[in-house]
């Protein structure tokens, strides 16, 4: 399967807006043949290779019907997700079955049913939208979420490695989105997070830092706690104040 998106058929979760309206945007300029773009309620969009496409990531009858229609996929871009304000990973636990729901049962329920549409159409790529939070002791539901999807993304490496599938993991920090509003913080444009992912999907890429913090993270993920985790709670302190 080439790599490139030059023909290609693209589905996009949480396709209205930040990220997931980027990766539509630029999956066009690039050369796709089609890109379904998946939401709740997916808004209208002007160009005649854009398939509006209903989905709920927490509704396993809903993921099913999205995969049942969109059977030419070969490059799926798992992006949905959530960050609620107030959230905290001492719970209440309904709220951080919510955050799980979302972040690591519904990305991985949308992995679990399209892997055979990819399968069918040449192996395909898989990419999902990870967060440097995976790798910081910030105690929330979040990071919790995003760091069990990133044990499962590397999972999916191997189990989907037989048929043909490309799996990749996108890691970043705080991307200028709606998002991630209420935090004045430095932050990357959401721009060029998707244009980094779509070049790793190019050049066959396992993983994507997509800035540089989290490339300075991942260099330090061998230090010692004792160590590394003083230094986190320090630069965390800075980047927040």
């Amino acid at each position: 399967m080439d790599q490139a998106l030059n023909g290609r058929t693209v589905l996009v979760t949480g396709a209205n807006g930040g990220l997931g309206e980027q990766f539509v945007h630029q999956a066009l300029e690039r050369g796709a043949r089609a890109v379904f773009v998946a939401a709740r309620t997916p808004r209208d969009w002007d160009d005649p290779r854009v398939r509006p496409l209903t989905l709920d990531i927490t509704d396993p009858t809903s993921v099913a019907a999205a995969a049942a229609t969109a059977t030419d996929v070969d490059l799926l871009v798992n992006n949905a997700g959530i960050a609620p304000a107030g959230d905290s990973i001492s719970g209440p636990e309904d709220e951080l079955r919510r955050v799980f729901e979302t972040n690591f049962f519904g990305t991985l329920r949308v992995a679990t049913e399209f892997a055979p549409v990819l399968a069918a159409n040449g192996g395909g790529t898989l990419l999902n939208v990870l967060s440097l939070a995976a790798w910081i002791n910030v105690p929330t539901g979040y990071a919790a979420s995003k760091a069990a999807m990133w044990s499962a993304t590397n999972a999916l490496r191997v189990e989907l490695r037989g048929q043909g599938t490309h799996v990749v993991g996108l890691l970043v920090g705080m991307v200028d989105t709606p998002m991630s509003q209420r935090w004045t913080v430095p932050k990357v444009s959401a721009a060029s997070v998707v244009s980094q992912a779509y070049d790793g999907v190019a050049a066959g890429s396992l993983e994507v830092l997509a800035d540089e913090p989290t490339r300075d993270l991942k260099a330090r993920l061998s230090t010692p706690a004792e160590e590394l985790y003083p230094w986190l709670d320090e630069a965390l302190a800075s980047f927040v104040a």
